[in-house]
């Protein structure tokens, strides 16, 4: 059986050889299809990556407090409901004194400035800067992480002292070449001493944190002033297992703040960081059955050329197919030949496509800043796809040059010549 199998494989191969020139359209028509189906999924995985880390990163175990639901603030424009009213500052240190469990820790912000112009000696930032005033459980609440110096402690916080956390990318811009710690900023005339700085967040969706300021609330509330203040409430648990019973008890103690009454829905809104989890679980399984039925598609093409061109093959071989059967070739093995030859074409279309793919999803991944891995699902997928497309495209013209008569294909094979 193996000695049968290697000689069909070479006699694939001295065909191929013999068709060189086809053979690479043929491969290339193969690979088309499969490059635009591991591409355009390694993309997709690279994006899910990249939201998954910089979602969890938020903090596994906690949810806000907002103004809003999510799905109150998704569904937007044409619908009418009532609008909630602010989270106010003494809401928000009065739910922080109320909701005294041992279990949580309650951070408080408010985002006071949103194109704020930060200087250091005769350098100033370029694009502006985002400045938030914070507590000091915020920033291990949002799961940011300090990469050189510290983070605000109570008596910075209570004592309103005038020192921030800054971003990483200023680093890159006012502090190139010299350490930030210990530098005093201004912002707007206020001036601010550099106690800490984050490490990098991924620059992609959601992690705008790389270029913000971070300052003590209440020097925040006095310095910045807003209209219509709104803050928000961040809570992280000990564990996922406290989560659910956390949340329950900051709904009743944020109703009670606000004086709801049994019958009357919340006017405020809970994120939990594994509902976000999931919607970007949800998004990303959408993108990625359209990423996988628009590289179906495209193999479908490709399946079809592939099928023309070995019934051209077969058509073109008939002088050849006539001698082997005078000389007592099988229909068994002139269909397993011709099979074998299309088995062939396809594997190489498919690594050919594998490595486009790849190297494109890489390349696209990199330049938007998603955390690429090497997808090995979506190559299974594709190698499965191209041993399926080569017994889709390859066996009826199998079947058809074994069926051919001996004196007949001799015959034709002689007319063509």
């Amino acid at each position: 059986m193996w000695i049968v199998i290697r000689e069909n494989i070479k006699i694939a191969l001295d065909s191929i050889r013999g068709q060189l020139l086809r053979t690479i359209l043929t491969v290339l028509i193969i690979a088309i299809g499969i490059t635009a189906l591991v591409g355009i999924l390694s993309v997709i995985t690279a994006l899910r990556n990249t939201l998954e880390g910089n979602f969890s990163s938020m903090g596994a175990n906690t949810f806000s407090i907002t103004r809003y639901q999510y799905t109150q603030r998704a569904e937007g424009s044409g619908t009418t409901q009532k609008p909630h009213p602010y989270i106010t500052y003494q809401e928000a240190t009065a739910f922080k004194e109320q909701f005294n469990s041992p279990f949580a820790k309650t951070s408080i912000s408010i985002n006071v400035a949103s194109a704020a112009e930060v200087k250091y000696e005769n350098k100033k930032t370029d694009p502006l800067a985002v400045v938030i005033g914070v507590d000091e459980y915020y920033i291990g609440n949002s799961g940011l992480e300090i990469e050189e110096g510290h983070n605000f402690s109570d008596f910075d916080i209570q004592n309103n002292s005038k020192v921030c956390v800054i971003g990483p990318d200023f680093k890159k811009t006012l502090f190139k070449d010299v350490n930030p710690i210990g530098k005093t900023i201004s912002i707007r005339g206020y001036k601010f001493k550099v106690i800490g700085v984050l490490k990098e967040q991924s620059s992609s969706f959601g992690n705008y944190e790389n270029f913000q300021v971070f300052i003590p609330l209440n020097i925040a509330r006095a310095a910045f002033p807003v209209d219509n203040p709104n803050f928000q409430l961040k809570i992280s648990a000990q564990s996922k297992d406290q989560l659910d019973g956390l949340v329950d008890d900051a709904i009743v103690v944020m109703r009670n703040l606000r004086q709801l009454a049994p019958l009357q829905e919340n006017n405020f809104g809970i994120e939990r960081s594994d509902d976000l989890l999931q919607r970007i679980g949800n998004i990303t399984g959408t993108l990625t059955i359209a990423g996988f039925v628009i590289g179906l598609i495209t193999i479908l093409g490709s399946s079809i050329a592939l099928l023309n061109i070995m019934l051209v093959s077969v058509t073109e071989r008939t002088k050849e197919i006539g001698i082997r059967k005078a000389l007592g070739a099988k229909r068994k093995s002139i269909t397993l030949q011709f099979f074998t030859e299309t088995l062939l074409i396809a594997q190489m279309g498919a690594v050919t496509g594998i490595v486009l793919g790849i190297s494109l999803g890489f390349l696209i991944a990199k330049a938007v800043k998603f955390q690429f891995t090497i997808p090995w699902g979506v190559i299974a997928i594709a190698i499965i796809i191209a041993v399926v497309v080569s017994v889709i495209s390859g066996l009826y013209p199998a079947m058809k040059a074994s069926k051919l008569d001996p004196v007949e294909a001799f015959k034709l094979g002689t007319r063509a010549v």
